[in-house]
């Protein structure tokens, strides 16, 4: 099956809720080496002005990836996973996450381009914090936290 070229434009909603809690933070910061003691002592973090344990900045992944699922897993797509190689991931935050925060994301499509016999699929996970008490699809209720973009090389048969 080859990539769906109408999947440019496609977004797919806020999905499943994620808790940010403080093992989950220190574990993230000892698998990917990150010393600093914000990420590991809730005294720390509040001398810095945060209100418990703040996140690596790459945390961000953990919840982009939860999104960019919805869109391997669609069965429009046309993506084999076993043929996708992972191209580039940035990140841009809003404000760091930090240990008590509930996020969810929004998946949006921003590009898909043929290459050879494969396609590169370019998306934007839109990264928000549900104030206390709301559901994951309450629109003004969610405060901007990350936009993290990435993009993926589906390679084609034979490659």
């Amino acid at each position: 099956m080859t990539i769906n070229p109408d999947l440019q434009g496609r977004s797919y909603p806020a999905a499943e809720v994620y808790d940010v809690g403080r093992e989950k933070i220190r574990e993230f910061a000892r698998a990917v080496k990150a010393t600093h003691p914000a990420h590991f002592d809730v005294a720390a973090a509040e001398t810095l002005g945060h209100s418990d344990l703040v996140a690596p900045p790459t945390f961000a992944i953990i919840v982009a990836q939860r999104a960019d699922a919805q869109l391997i897993e669609d069965p429009d797509s046309g993506i084999d996973f076993s043929r996708v190689v992972h191209a580039d991931q940035r990140f841009t935050h809003h404000r760091p996450i930090v240990a008590g925060d509930r996020l969810v994301a929004e998946l949006h499509v921003d590009g898909v381009r043929a290459m050879g016999g494969g396609a590169m699929i370019t998306t934007r996970s839109e990264i928000f914090a549900l104030a206390p008490g709301a559901a994951g699809d309450a629109a003004g209720v969610r405060q901007p936290v990350a936009t993290a973009t990435s993009s993926i090389l589906v390679r084609g048969e034979g490659q």
